[in-house]
């Protein structure tokens, strides 16, 4: 009598052991069907951004507009929680922004006419010191560097088509940004006036389930692209403050408008700090002398450790989630496809894609999980996650849009349409 097998349970016979062949076919044919879903997925990406670039003209003022209305909305939203209706607290937080707006560039415009001819006299006597220490460095006397700005000079006369053109091009992107801002400005009102409603009209648009995910994703990219921004916005006013108030006790000239444009640098992380701070340093080099100009340098590269060690991980927390070459990588790009418009707007938009992609992440693990504990082959078994079921967490934040829309049907009703709150209704339960 044959003896049952004591290493497999119940006596059954081994499992077959697969080929080297079919294991390597196998492994070939998962690797090509990867490689084909990425291909797919990269075409499609670049179908989008071709369509992007068409639209740009559109695209570009839609995410400005977007950006100003995170900064605009909280106040807005605090006004329509006092009974403020949404169409004058829109009008007073845009017409109050460019009120400050307004101010800041009246303060800042006289200043800079004042204080540029003394800029350009020390532009000049910081040339005349270059010019004597090419003398007595390297023996070049008044001839010769006489030379060589007279060919500067004809160089100049004879690029003057190219020049022309190039200022005609410059005026035309100045104008095309005018209307861009005009565009960006009436964009923001009307998403702070009516911005609310969005989430709940998509969810009813595309239905509970697939609305509940997108509501959940659009909240997490409206707080990412909110906090960034806020926060850039504080950290970005102390420092402005900080390296005003020491260019002034310097004696640096144009501080106020060098201290304007530090906190503008603050939302292009890591380059615009830099960028501004090699400016000031550059023009207390050539108004003040290389003591003051050492002495600038020291005050920013202290402001920028403050902020880095103490204001960055105070006000932002955990910050963007970014690392810091991801960070240089999305400016940099974003400044190749773009300009500064690119690399204003790179690290939101890279911000915002993180999160959808972390959102992704968590309802793969949680699926995953699921499928674990509920192994759907299981006899008599089957899984009780449908694979449009959303997640739990997110009800309480469709309950709380619902609560704000007042044409959504009555505050506090499930958005599920469900009566007892328990979850959405599929077509098994309908």
């Amino acid at each position: 009598m044959t003896q049952p097998n004591p290493a497999v349970p119940g006596g059954n016979p081994p499992a077959r052991r697969e080929t080297r062949g079919k294991l390597i076919g196998d492994g070939l044919a998962w690797t090509a069907r990867w490689s084909l879903r990425l291909v797919l997925t990269a075409l499609g990406a670049s179908l989008i951004g071709v369509v992007i670039g068409q639209l740009w003209s559109i695209v570009l003022p839609v995410l400005l507009g977007l950006i100003i209305a995170t900064v605009l909305e909280p106040p807005a939203t605090w006004m329509r929680m006092h009974r403020v209706p949404p169409l004058l607290a829109a009008l007073i937080v845009v017409i109050g922004a460019l009120a400050v707006v307004g101010g800041v560039i009246a303060l800042i415009a006289p200043q800079v006419v004042a204080q540029v001819p003394q800029l350009v006299g020390g532009a000049t006597a910081g040339l005349n010191d270059v010019e004597r220490w090419l003398s007595s460095t390297f023996g070049l006397g008044q001839t010769q560097i006489g030379q060589v700005v007279q060919g500067a000079i004809n160089q100049l006369q004879s690029s003057a088509t190219s020049i022309a053109g190039t200022v005609l091009t410059g005026l035309t992107t100045i104008a095309n940004g005018l209307v861009d801002a005009v565009l960006a400005l009436v964009l923001a009102f009307l998403f702070v006036k009516d911005g609310y409603r969005f989430l709940p009209w998509m969810r009813r648009q595309v239905g509970a389930s697939a609305g509940t995910h997108l509501a959940e994703v659009g909240s997490r990219s409206w707080d990412r692209l909110g906090g960034f921004i806020r926060s850039q916005a504080i950290v970005g006013f102390i420092d402005a403050a900080c390296i005003g108030i020491g260019l002034v006790i310097i004696g640096v000239p144009l501080a106020l408008p060098l201290a304007v444009l530090t906190f503008f640098g603050a939302f292009i992380p890591i380059v615009g700090a830099l960028t501004a701070g090699a400016l000031s340093v550059l023009i207390a080099l050539v108004s003040s002398g290389f003591t003051k100009a050492l002495v600038v340098l020291i005050l920013i590269l202290a402001v920028q450790q403050i902020e880095g060690n103490l204001l960055q991980p105070l006000v932002q927390g955990r910050g963007l989630g970014l690392h810091a070459a991801v960070v240089i990588l999305a400016v940099t790009g974003g400044a190749s496809v773009a300009g500064i418009v690119g690399a204003f707007l790179a690290v939101p938009v890279v911000a915002v894609a993180a999160e959808i992609a972390r959102y992704i992440n968590v309802q793969i693990d949680a699926r995953a999980r699921s499928d674990e504990e509920h192994p759907s082959d299981v006899p008599g078994g089957a899984n009780p996650k449908t694979p449009t079921e959303p997640t739990r967490p997110t009800w309480s934040l469709l309950r709380r849009v619902r609560g704000q829309d007042p044409d959504d049907g009555e505050a506090g009703t499930d958005p599920s349409g469900s009566s007892d709150g328990t979850g959405p209704r599929t077509a098994a339960n309908e």
